[in-house]
């Protein structure tokens, strides 16, 4: 006996990918539905082997179906989530509309497992964010092993956790540069995204911070640690697929660079690359399609008593998006509801 499923939002590149990663982890499916907006209705989706047509978000009864992997923006989430949820559906949000929602559950099933116990609360899970994703699954045996104080993080973030439109914007950039007359605009992005680098993303807010920034502040305290000082900067970058991040970590204890790589090479959800020469070490193009999130040039930070300095590089549409929400799905069958 396996689960009834429903994807909303199925037709963008997020939910697309949950319908592949729940067809390649071969998730106990009894029945699934695929949901998009009335304007997309009857498009058709893969899973698997078979091709499903969606339904109509606005009119799809909720009841007698396990569980909805939502991605569709905060918006519409707010609108649709508590429906499913009042019909005694679990959503598992990939939205930001629920992370900061002290009744619902922030999940990254390697990190914090046991806060899936929190979802009856709502019948609410959440999805953190993309480029936090991939760091607190790095973060979390280090911390265990020696008590992180303070993260210093830089993101290189790619166009399609803006999705399909800032994808198509930077393919039509980059052509319109070497093709007369074909030369496109910014829209998507505040400037060219073509050859540049944008260290924005997300609204400012009035410290002079981004959205995104704060998000990965404020998660990464709810997912690991209240007490971890964080700090970062978020760029946008012009590569499709990919999120990468040059993350320093300042210790209670002292780790050894050694022992580090060790702890991560035995973490769940990480593959250590970390070679000492030209090439030794994962970048975006190496990592799409990937389950794991990469870790590489893990050295000693010689300016403090007790600091690492590790690249961290994952599909930001799989581990940063689809793949958690899956993951999730997983635990909440394993501990919960336990079909399948």
């Amino acid at each position: 006996m396996g689960y009834r499923i429903v994807v909303v939002g199925a037709t963008g590149n997020v939910g697309r990918e949950m319908l592949n990663i729940l067809s390649e982890r071969e998730f106990p499916v009894d029945e699934i539905a695929v949901l998009a907006s009335r304007k997309s209705l009857g498009t058709e989706c893969a899973f698997g082997d078979r091709t499903l047509k969606t339904q109509d978000l606005d009119t799809f009864d909720f009841t007698g179906w396990d569980m909805a992997l939502f991605a569709i923006g905060s918006d519409a989430t707010k609108k649709y989530a508590p429906v499913a949820a009042k019909a005694g559906c679990v959503v598992i949000d990939n939205s930001s509309l629920y992370r900061y929602d002290a009744d619902v559950p922030l999940i990254v099933p390697e990190v914090n497992p046991d806060a899936i116990e929190g979802y009856a609360k709502k019948n609410i899970i959440a999805n953190p964010n993309c480029s936090t994703a991939q760091m607190v699954v790095a973060l979390k045996p280090l911390h265990d092993r020696a008590k992180i104080k303070r993260v210093v993080v830089s993101t290189y973030q790619s166009v399609s956790g803006s999705g399909k439109e800032a994808m198509d914007e930077l393919w039509m950039q980059t052509k319109g540069m070497y093709v007369p007359g074909q030369e496109r605009a910014p829209s998507v992005y505040p400037k060219q995204i073509a050859f540049n680098v944008i260290p924005h993303i997300d609204v400012f807010m009035e410290d002079g911070s981004t959205k995104e920034e704060w998000k990965m502040v404020a998660e990464t305290k709810k997912i690991i640690d209240t007490s971890i000082k964080v700090t970062a900067t978020c760029v946008r970058v012009p590569v499709f697929v990919g999120h990468s991040e040059a993350i320093n970590i300042e210790t209670e204890d002292f780790l050894d660079e050694d022992e580090a790589r060790d702890i991560l090479r035995e973490a769940p959800g990480i593959m250590v690359v970390d070679k000492r020469e030209d090439g030794g070490y994962v970048t975006p193009v190496e990592c799409v399609g990937e389950f794991a999130t990469y870790i590489s040039r893990i050295r000693q930070d010689s300016t403090i008593d007790n600091g690492l300095n590790f690249w961290c590089v994952s599909d930001n549409l799989r581990k940063g998006a689809a793949l958690n929400a899956v993951q999730i799905a997983e635990l909440l069958g394993r501990r919960i509801l336990k079909k399948g």
